[in-house]
């Protein structure tokens, strides 16, 4: 019988000690001696799991190794790469130690997508060309002025002003065409804010038709 299979069975014999232990408690002693038994055990279980964690007591930040594989208090090499970084004066520094990590993996124009809860708006980001989906993902996620972007692009305010209208006037009509649908079908699930919005982009267009059959 080899080691493994000799710890093995070790752990199945205590394993079944316990179990008759549990089975056979009757009075209030041999309750306490079953739950220090259960403490022993959690206590061990924790000791284990913190010798594999990478986190170290008042240590600055927390790299992937140690010294050497004799050192069991993981000391810091400069020479490797930082786990979890400084704290910056940054919103994503903030999102990650709060474990929003979706906000960054998707905190890119052809990704953002995936940060809208609502499906009936997020296919339609698939529908806009390159140019207006990126400059959408700056005025929108990233929160740019028109003149930050079109000096990052190397563009006019006047032309990102532009796409952004585009790209917003294509996700208002198919948004507002799929939101009559659903509510002539009597879908459920319409929420306030889709009939309010619908209501607004209907009034919209009437205002939009009524001026161009004057001019």
């Amino acid at each position: 019988m080899g080691q493994i299979d000799r710890k093995q069975l070790a752990r199945n014999v205590r394993a079944e000690a316990l179990i008759r232990m549990e089975e056979a408690a009757r009075t209030l002693e041999d309750f306490q001696a079953v739950v220090a038994m259960w403490d022993h055990l959690d206590r061990n279980r924790q000791r284990k799991e913190r010798a594999h964690e990478i986190g170290r007591t008042s240590e600055e930040m927390l790299h992937w190794d140690r010294l050497s594989e004799d050192d069991e208090q993981g000391k810091l090499r400069e020479e490797l790469d930082i786990v979890i970084p400084r704290p910056m004066k940054d919103l994503s520094w903030k999102q990650l130690m709060r474990g929003k990590f979706l906000d960054l993996i998707y905190d890119n124009a052809e990704e953002m997508w995936q940060l809208i809860a609502d499906w009936d708006i997020a296919p339609l980001l698939f529908t806009l060309t390159n140019k207006q989906r990126e400059v959408l993902f700056y005025r929108a996620v990233r929160c740019c002025t028109p003149q930050q972007i079109a000096c990052y692009q190397d563009k006019t305010d006047r032309a990102v002003r532009k796409l952004l209208a585009a790209a917003l006037a294509r996700i208002r009509d198919q948004l507002a065409f799929t939101i009559r649908e659903k509510i002539d079908a009597e879908v459920p699930d319409m929420t306030w804010m889709k009939r309010t919005f619908l209501a607004w982009y209907e009034q919209q267009k009437v205002v939009l038709d009524s001026s161009t059959d004057k001019e």
